[in-house]
């Protein structure tokens, strides 16, 4: 099953961008997954093409308009799409590697990137748009954010990454960061390798990097640990 990524936006010209290179881009000309793109103002009724206005109750910016965005939508996901609607907001629940895992056992999705002050509400609600935010802070629209949630999504597909248990031992996929890595050479301006690593002992090594996995998330993600020993 093709993993199909619609994208509603109003630079088009920023896709597929660095989707097109590596892992994402060979798995794209490969079929693996699907990219389109739809250029919101095509959904725009009057001859400015316009898709925002003045917020209700005043304030600064615009806010894009619902009415031109369920065309929009309406048009990319018509009644009995199964994908899910997306809306790339700073307001969002956080995206974490279980819904990116979710994401990509399913068969795609519809991603609305904001723009200007954000989106009416009205639109939000009558589509069921879930709201997706990739951190705390403020991008210029949704479209880098959409690039972040794609790349995430799309590298987990089969037979994207040459060895799937890549996907498997990666930060967050079991509530830790993840351990150091090291490689050749053996010694780097007087660092040398672990000495644990070069033992050939698996058992030990595991270990290892267990231990090493906690620390680093103590120091640097101790927000990851409650949830984690909660689920223990």
């Amino acid at each position: 099953m093709t993993f199909r990524a619609t994208v509603l936006t109003l630079y088009p010209e920023m896709f597929p961008g660095s989707l097109g290179h590596s892992l994402a881009g060979r798995a794209l000309e490969a079929g693996t997954w699907s990219l389109e793109t739809v250029q919101i103002r095509d959904f725009a009724t009057d001859r400015h093409r316009t898709v925002d206005d003045t917020p209700a109750g005043g304030g600064a910016g615009m806010v894009m308009r619902a009415d031109v965005l369920a065309r929009a939508i309406d048009h990319a996901a018509p009644q009995g799409d199964p994908r899910p609607k997306l809306l790339m907001s700073p307001r969002g629940k956080p995206l974490a590697q279980a819904r990116v895992r979710a994401l990509a056992a399913g068969p795609g999705a519809v991603i609305l990137c904001g723009r200007f002050e954000g989106v009416d509400q009205r639109l939000i609600e009558a589509r069921a748009l879930e709201e997706v935010s990739v951190g705390d802070y403020i991008l210029s629209g949704g479209e880098p954010a959409a690039l972040t949630l794609l790349d995430a999504v799309v590298r987990l597909l089969p037979g994207v990454m040459g060895n799937e248990a890549s996907g498997e031992e990666e930060s967050f996929e079991g509530g830790l960061l993840e351990h150091p890595h090291y490689t050749r050479p053996q010694l780097f301006e007087g660092r040398a390798i672990p000495d644990v690593l070069t033992s050939g002992n698996h058992g030990r090594i595991a270990a290892w990097r267990r231990e090493e996995a906690e620390k680093l998330t103590r120091e640097r993600r101790p927000d990851l640990l409650p949830a984690r020993e909660g689920e223990e």
